[in-house]
């Protein structure tokens, strides 16, 4: 197995304006893959704009493609879950900072528009980055993420 050489401390603040996908409402969950590595979050019942606020682990090494892919389904229990929407996060802006945050004396070190919205910060010694994915693929929905480096390259 290879060594890995970052952590990415991912944290699932929220979904907004999701699709509906049971009577009325849906009962929505994000699975997360990157690499061969794939995490999801707890399963929140009956709710189109889910708060999560939960952090997820992965792991960073040099032959993963650095990108994150995103998708919400809505749990059900007779049938198999219906897909809510995807995305994706490219890090190599992210991945950028955190070689850099040494030479960099500003707290903001990117800034971009291409997921959504996103501000890449540093914040306690970490690269992080602050990202609103509106979902593809749907017919509504985002999600807000803040993701942190943890570089173990030092």
């Amino acid at each position: 197995m290879e060594e890995p050489v970052a952590i990415l401390k991912l944290r699932i603040i929220k979904g907004t304006n999701l699709a509906v996908r049971d009577m009325w409402t849906s009962d929505p969950y994000v699975v997360v893959r990157f690499g061969h590595q794939k995490v999801k979050t707890r399963v929140i019942k009956k709710n189109l704009n889910p708060v999560w606020d939960e952090e997820l682990t992965m792991y960073v090494t040099h032959s993963i493609p650095l990108v994150l892919k995103l998708e919400v389904f809505d749990k059900d229990r007779l049938s198999r879950d219906d897909q809510m929407g995807n995305g994706e996060v490219d890090l190599a802006d992210l991945a950028g900072a955190a070689r850099m945050q040494k030479t960099n004396p500003s707290p903001y070190l990117a800034m971009k528009n291409k997921e959504g919205s996103s501000c890449i910060k540093r914040v306690d010694g970490h690269v992080v980055q602050e990202v609103c994915v509106k979902l593809q693929n749907v017919e509504s929905g985002q999600l807000d993420l803040h993701i942190k480096w943890v570089d173990l390259t030092d």
